[in-house]
């Protein structure tokens, strides 16, 4: 469902509640600093490297990834859907086969790829969950990392396999691997969502604890002032 689906005040309030019950459900689940992955990560000598992220609305990953020091760029947008270009509305139907993700470009002089992952599975999003996050449902709202090649597919593949065994999360991870897809970049409406509207219920309730979280968790990752995507 579209989150911008008119309401009255009252049934905002009695869903800002409903949310904020999920949220708390959410959280005690997926914020939990993931150990460093064991497997080597791809090593890039190139000044920046990207990969797509989905785990729910975009607004919350998207923010927490514009806090990480060493991001260069957090865009919204959608992959991994069958139609090119789509727009909001297309996605949030569910018919499209996209998720809402983020596409994360990183200086790996500065981050590398395990700590991008680390923060992914720790504060981002539930990688638990199936087709959903908090109140969220639909595919559109699935786990799934979209890589830019097979090396960074590999060591998404094998974190994954480590943290199931190491039993990180009180269940297995959910999160999908795929590569090739291509990744469009959202309505500017989108864009820096969740700083420009901090106030905002579902805003307060989902995407400022993670926020939060990483500040708490990878406080050596986390930069105070978000790097903003540009006006375009």
């Amino acid at each position: 469902m579209p989150k911008f689906a008119s309401m009255s005040v009252l049934a905002f309030a009695a869903s800002a509640a409903l949310v904020a019950a999920a949220t708390l459900s959410v959280s005690a689940q997926t914020q939990v600093a993931a150990p460093p992955a064991k497997s080597v990560a791809p090593q890039s000598s190139a000044a920046s490297e990207t990969i797509v992220l989905a785990g729910g609305c975009f607004w919350g990953v998207q923010a927490v990834y514009q806090h990480v020091d060493g991001v260069e760029r957090a865009v919204s947008g959608y992959a991994g859907g069958t139609v090119a270009h789509p727009s909001y509305g297309q996605v949030s139907s569910g018919t499209t086969g996209a998720a809402e993700s983020v596409e994360v470009t990183y200086d790996p002089r500065k981050i590398g790829l395990s700590d991008i992952l680390r923060i992914y599975f720790s504060v981002a999003h539930n990688p638990t969950e199936i087709n959903r996050q908090g109140p969220d449902s639909g595919t559109q709202y699935r786990s799934e990392i979209f890589a830019a090649d097979g090396s960074q597919a590999k060591f998404a593949r094998d974190y994954i396999a480590e943290l199931d065994a190491a039993h990180v999360f009180r269940r297995p991870i959910a999160t999908k691997v795929e590569t090739g897809a291509s990744f469009y970049p959202a309505e500017g409406y989108h864009q820096n969502y969740a700083t420009e509207h901090p106030a905002e219920p579902y805003i307060a309730f989902n995407d400022v604890p993670k926020v939060e979280a990483l500040k708490r968790l990878f406080p050596e990752r986390y930069r105070e002032q978000p790097k903003l995507i540009a006006a375009e």
